[in-house]
């Protein structure tokens, strides 16, 4: 999963587009009616979802992305809580889909963001799973897969 072109902004809902990155500020497009506009630095902070990671147990850390891969493959058996769930109800559905997350270190507040995160894509349609590559195939996939692309 690609999140290069999302970008959460303080002080703003939701996720934009980042257009453009300059000296002073960045150039964002709302998903939902394509207007732009200019976000000042001195005024706001970005975060661009691809630099963002999960704290786990082994002291590194997961991307965003592997997180949101879980919840879209996991999605059917663990239906994603709302945010605005109780503590233990969120708890327990992270621990579900990724076991491995430093407890200590990811609080319910960084949970409800990534479930803010998720369902706001989710929602739109803007999430997708990366297709499998040939190396991570089955070796019967991987000559099947190598005969339909020729």
């Amino acid at each position: 999963m690609n999140l290069k072109e999302f970008t959460a902004v303080s002080g703003l809902p939701g996720i934009y587009k980042l257009l453009n990155v300059r000296g002073d500020g960045i150039i964002i497009e709302d998903y939902d009616t394509q207007k732009r506009q200019f976000v000042a630095t001195r005024k706001h902070q970005y975060s661009p979802l691809q630099t963002i990671s999960v704290y786990t147990n082994d002291g590194s850390s997961a991307p965003l992305s592997n997180l949101f891969d879980s919840m879209l493959t996991q999605l059917e058996a663990h239906p994603v809580p709302s945010e605005k769930a109780d503590s233990k109800t969120l708890r327990t559905y992270f621990t579900a889909i990724m076991p491995n997350h430093d407890e200590g270190r990811v609080h319910i507040s960084d949970i409800k963001k990534a479930l803010k995160w998720f369902n706001f894509l989710n929602n739109r349609q803007l999430l997708a799973l990366d297709p499998p590559t040939i190396d991570a195939l089955p070796e019967t996939e991987k000559a099947t897969e190598a005969v339909a692309s020729i």
